[in-house]
């Protein structure tokens, strides 16, 4: 192991965020497996010794009750991050009104929920934009994290328009879901993307720029497990030769099958037992601490550098 900084996160989006991005009907009395799904991840992190970055969704935690299991989350040792209001991956189309509305309401659900004022950020969707950048920087947020550098994001894309139940108008407000292609010439190490505000990408694989985040895998793992654990260690191996500290990105369908949730038998993977799904989580936490010191994303931005000063986590 190095004294590399390396980091884990958990976009903690919700079923019934899942739902509305699918076009699916009934997502507006926003379901719920949090409760379900929460301490399955807390579990599989502290068995494996490791603490992460949750990027939590305002809606949900404005909600009564989702409080008591999102306050388990910094109970037990983990950083809280802004993860935006109703997960709608368009905000580079939001005016600055729509934005700050946005964040005003996040934060405000976040910090009654959890008790932490959220300073980091990923866009749902990998939504981002200069003005939301700005934005992120007036508020004094730490870090963004919306970025994914892989050249496959518009092949992802249309294979999520093909499957989903989208209008043409619909397919239209996220015609930037997953990035651009320019965005897999971007940096994989985190770096200052604008003064005062620190980009840690979700790490793709050196080289060929592919994903390797969990759902990626278990994609993989759908057609052979062993197939997705060899390609997860030549990621790694590919980290290690380039000197990339991994940001691995999570998922609460990574800790869920289609028994957990019937509603989302739609969703990529969710055939794969839940816990074979949790065996392959352990084994990449496990891979990353053989190598690296990975942490929350704050943990990976201070150590890559960046003055975090009095930040509140």
């Amino acid at each position: 192991m190095t004294n590399s900084p390396a980091s884990i996160s958990i976009d903690l989006d919700n079923q019934w965020a899942y739902m509305k991005t699918q076009g699916c009907e009934g997502w507006e009395s926003f379901p719920s497996y949090l409760d379900l799904v929460v301490p399955r991840i807390l579990e599989t992190l502290r068995r494996s010794g490791v603490r992460a970055t949750f990027f939590i969704v305002g809606k949900d935690a404005a909600l009564d009750k989702n409080r008591a299991v999102l306050r388990s989350i910094p109970e037990a040792g983990h950083e809280i991050a802004n993860h935006s209001f109703m997960h709608e991956p368009w905000l580079h189309l939001y005016s600055e009104e729509e934005l700050q509305r946005d964040f005003d309401s996040a934060e405000t659900a976040i910090y009654k929920a959890t008790g932490k004022i959220p300073r980091g950020f990923r866009g749902p969707g990998f939504s981002t934009s200069p003005a939301v950048r700005n934005l992120l920087v007036k508020r004094g947020y730490v870090y963004d994290a919306s970025l994914f550098p892989t050249v496959i994001g518009a092949l992802a894309r249309a294979y999520f328009f093909m499957t989903s139940k989208l209008p043409d108008e619909e397919k239209a407000r996220r015609s930037k879901l997953f990035g651009s292609m320019t965005d897999g010439v971007s940096p994989l190490d985190p770096y200052q993307i604008q003064p005062g505000l620190l980009e840690i990408p979700v790490t793709t694989m050196p080289l060929f720029r592919t994903p390797v985040h969990l759902s990626y895998l278990l994609f993989l793992g759908h057609f052979s497990m062993p197939l997705a654990r060899a390609y997860w260690a030549l990621a790694m191996f590919l980290c290690r030769k380039t000197g990339v500290g991994p940001s691995l990105l999570l998922h609460p369908t990574d800790f869920l099958d289609e028994t957990d949730v019937p509603e989302m038998s739609f969703f990529p993977a969710m055939k794969i037992p839940s816990q074979k799904k949790i065996d392959l989580v352990r084994h990449t936490l496990s891979s990353l601490r053989q190598h690296w010191l990975p942490g929350t994303m704050m943990d990976h931005a201070a150590k890559s550098g960046m003055d975090i000063g009095n930040t509140i986590l």
